[in-house]
């Protein structure tokens, strides 16, 4: 009996939300398609797992005795995978770098021409990520480092490159879309593009949740990556806050961007796990911050 692990995942999920509409909605899939995996995996086993009815979802004897397996299966295989795929990156010299969004300001092509002093024969890769993974991929250990807009969760060590004010993204058609500044007052009542709840401290950074007075964001819609949200501001259904530099790299037909005056800076790092001490690991990290100290002296004249 061939039991694949995805459909382990997706049984254990169920039975930690005791409820198929929020286990899809954490699984980012469908509720059919999720009923038809768990269907499939009870008719391999030819046993019945999960009990529905009006008062929602639970184990049968069973789903209670797979639970605590397929717990162990999928642990041991999140914890063994990315070792080996770390292992193989090594034997390639390859670094993997984890990004959740383009990083522009000259940075890349400058850290990469300090990162090839620092490891020589060493290539980095580069892996997109959404923003349900708050680290870029670094928690799941497909990544070796990442660069990520500060905070991130805590086992993460962190060394700031840049910061930069917060600009806020507007619907082109908006009414504070000709102002190139505005107060966090006037956006207030805004519908506001929201990263995902899965992003943590990150989603209410975004959120400017701290400035808010107690005064709970209106959340228009969640956005998996970037390109979501744009694609839904430019459709005129809410707003959203953006590094300043982030305006010249994502702008496009549709969108408007304006500084917002009264709120604190924004950060870009390059992060790291706190138990990694390679080599390539530091190297990375340094010539990181080479490069983005020579975008500020330039910038600045210095």
């Amino acid at each position: 009996m061939d039991v694949h692990l995805r459909d382990l995942r997706y049984f254990v999920t169920v039975a930690e939300e005791q409820s198929f509409t929020r286990a899809a909605e954490r699984l980012y899939m469908s509720q059919p398609a999720l009923s038809k995996q768990i269907r499939q995996l009870e008719l391999t086993m030819q046993v019945t797992l999960l009990h529905r009815d009006s008062q929602g979802t639970a184990l049968t004897a069973a789903g209670s005795m797979l639970l605590p397996a397929a717990r162990q299966v999928l642990e041991r295989w999140d914890n063994a995978s990315p070792e080996v795929l770390a292992a193989g990156a090594s034997e390639r010299r390859v670094l993997r770098v984890g990004l959740q969004s383009s990083v522009g300001r000259g940075l890349y092509p400058a850290l990469l021409d300090r990162f090839s002093r620092l490891q020589p024969d060493w290539r980095i890769e580069l892996r997109v990520r959404g923003w349900t993974e708050p680290c870029a991929g670094l928690a799941k250990r497909d990544v070796d480092v990442a660069l990520v807009w500060l905070p991130v969760p805590a086992g993460v060590r962190t060394r700031i490159l840049l910061s930069e004010p917060r600009w806020v993204a507007l619907p082109s058609g908006h009414h504070l879309a000709d102002e190139a500044a505005v107060d966090f007052a006037a956006l207030l009542d805004e519908p506001f593009i929201a990263l995902p709840r899965s992003a943590g401290q990150a989603r209410e950074f975004w959120l400017a949740g701290c400035e808010r007075a107690g005064k709970p964001p209106h959340i228009a819609l969640e956005a998996a990556n970037t390109d979501e949200s744009f694609e839904a501001i430019a459709a005129g259904l809410g707003v959203r806050l953006l590094a300043a530099g982030d305006a010249a790299i994502y702008a496009r037909p549709g969108i408007a961007f304006s500084a917002v005056r009264d709120l604190p800076e924004c950060q870009l790092a390059v992060a790291w796990r706190q138990d990694d001490r390679r080599p390539e690991v530091r190297n990375f990290a340094m010539a990181c911050a080479q490069a983005a100290a020579a975008i500020v002296a330039l910038s600045t004249g210095g």
